[in-house]
């Protein structure tokens, strides 16, 4: 997986390309821990997300639950087969999804 990431002020975008697994989960994991501190916004670009696993959703959920502290987290472009996972598992009901 490849992150992209763009940080303006207390806003911090991460754009995800390829697959969300238990493989890359700590990857992200590490990048969102380096940057989080002072960040009231928190953008996920998921268009060229290609699949997310358990791991994944664990990283998301627990970015989430610091995000409720100190500011909002937004995910973006979801695809079909990811909003699929989302609602299954009902993080629909804990996450943003634009």
């Amino acid at each position: 997986m490849t992150i992209e990431k763009t940080a303006e002020g207390s806003t911090l975008c991460l754009n995800l390309i390829g697959r969300l697994d238990t493989t890359t989960a700590p990857q992200l994991e590490a990048e969102i821990s380096q940057n989080i501190n002072g960040i009231t916004e928190l953008s996920m670009d998921f268009s060229k997300l290609e699949y997310l696993s358990s791991a994944g959703l664990r990283v998301l959920l627990s970015t989430q639950k610091i995000m409720n502290k100190q500011g909002n987290m937004v995910l973006k472009n979801v695809n079909d087969t990811i909003m699929e996972v989302f609602e299954m598992t009902g993080f629909v009901d804990i996450l943003t999804i634009e």
